[in-house]
């Protein structure tokens, strides 16, 4: 394990024990990273680099929005500034500590960091797989961005999640959830891309690790001769 510190994000590396073994960024919201890494399968190998001390509902929102819950901030887009220091600075200082060049890269993330993962995949080329682990796929406006806009690379898989209990909620944008991310799933197979939707039991708060360890899961089984 290795960790660093990039643009005021910690960043903690947890390599393969295999060269040249994929890896996936794993955008926290605290430091969860070593539990999610210590509940994926050994095999095969994957080195997990994990990034937190995000500034939440900025680095990981797309654009500015109106706050969705009550006495909250509202978002502050600035994902994209985010995005240039992950692929930037993060992304390299974290891949020199590996042995041997990674076979594909991936990006995964919970609530939040599931939105910025499918966002990603249209502001960059650097990765090819992404788990949208209970993705806060509500956010005003990303599911019509997702229908107009083409992803910089083909992702060869992507996954979602959610708890079945996470639309049964009055908060009107947040009951969306389920529907807006059942549409994106249905619009990326469409394209043709290797994509699946779990629902589990449970609400937004349940699980967490567990969920996350079974998208980045999927998404290195999925296609595990690449």
């Amino acid at each position: 394990m290795h960790t660093f510190t990039a643009g005021g994000k910690t960043v903690t590396v947890f390599p393969a024990a295999e060269p040249d073994a994929p890896v996936v960024y794993l955008n926290t919201f605290g430091e969860e990273g070593q539990k999610v890494f210590d509940a994926l399968p050994a095999d095969p190998p994957l080195t997990l680099v994990a990034i937190s001390g995000l500034d939440w509902d900025r680095d990981m929102a797309p654009w500015d929005s109106p706050a969705v819950f009550k006495n909250a901030a509202p978002f502050s887009g600035g994902a994209d500034d985010y995005l240039r220091l992950l692929t930037g600075e993060i992304l390299p200082a974290a891949e020199r500590q590996l042995t041997g060049t990674p076979r594909w890269r991936g990006i995964a993330g919970y609530s939040l960091a599931g939105l910025f993962a499918v966002y990603a995949l249209y502001r960059t080329d650097a990765f090819t797989r992404a788990a949208s682990v209970s993705g806060s796929l509500w956010f005003p406006g990303f599911r019509e961005y997702v229908f107009s806009h083409t992803p910089l690379r083909r992702p060869d898989c992507v996954y979602f999640s959610l708890g079945d209990r996470e639309s049964r909620t009055r908060n009107l944008v947040l009951q969306t959830v389920q529907e807006n991310t059942e549409a994106i799933c249905g619009f990326f197979r469409e394209q043709g891309i290797r994509t699946t939707f779990q629902l589990n039991p449970g609400g937004h708060h349940d699980h967490p690790v567990e969920r996350t360890a079974t998208g980045i899961g999927w998404i290195k089984e999925s296609i595990s001769t690449q």
